[in-house]
């Protein structure tokens, strides 16, 4: 499958299997699984203990996903080119894990995974 550069997807729909082609190790998608749910936690902690502390949720979120590009994928994070779509992608690949439906969504856009 030819991927497009994400500063080239001009909608959400044609942004998604770029991301997906960007997450294709399972190593990398876990460290994003783990930065979302992390993140989530701190925000939970944010509003029990003090607000300041949801500063800290997007740093470890995405603390956690750019280890997952930088050290295994070995790519470039496409929060880096479209922000927006990216942020929106992280949850929609986290829900579809969770749901056991991301398989399904690698093989209809014939994109190799592990």
């Amino acid at each position: 499958m030819t991927v497009p550069h994400p500063e080239r997807a001009a909608t959400f729909e044609a942004f998604w299997p770029v991301y997906l082609y960007a997450h294709r190790k399972s190593v990398t998608r876990g460290f994003h699984y783990t930065g979302s749910l992390s993140a989530i936690v701190v925000l939970v902690l944010a509003g029990l203990i003090d607000l300041r502390l949801a500063l800290l949720a997007p740093v470890v979120g995405y603390g956690c996903a750019w280890i997952g590009h930088f050290g295994f994928e070995k790519n470039r994070p496409a929060a880096f080119s479209q922000p927006i779509y990216s942020f929106l992608a992280d949850w929609k690949m986290l829900w579809y894990f969770l749901t056991g439906r991301l398989r399904r969504e690698f093989e209809r856009h014939k994109i190799e995974h592990s």
